[in-house]
């Protein structure tokens, strides 16, 4: 066997094993890159879902007794009526 031909394919192993370590590296180095941006969007999502939430509770909070609204007009309506009663007696107490 002629040690001239083994040596060439020994030459040609070891150098489709470099391309085959430096295609290995830059995907590596891509899935880095593509698991960095991903963690980025995430944190950027979890920040915004957070505000929203937070706002939503403070608009829970804000709202939580818009309820009673609805008795505002019934309530001076009885007021009134209370300080006319008033406005009434001391009339009459002052004659």
């Amino acid at each position: 066997m002629n040690t001239g031909v083994v040596l060439a394919l020994a030459e040609d192993h070891i150098t489709m094993w470099w391309v085959t370590l430096g295609l290995g590296a830059v995907v590596i180095i891509a899935v880095i890159v593509l698991l960095s941006m991903l963690i980025a969007l995430v944190d950027d999502i979890d920040d915004n879902v957070r505000e929203v939430w937070d706002t939503a509770t403070r608009l829970a909070a804000n709202t939580a007794t818009t309820w009673m609204l609805q008795q505002t007009t019934v309530r001076t309506a009885e007021l009134d009526a209370e300080v006319q009663r008033h406005a009434q007696l001391l009339n009459q107490g002052a004659r």
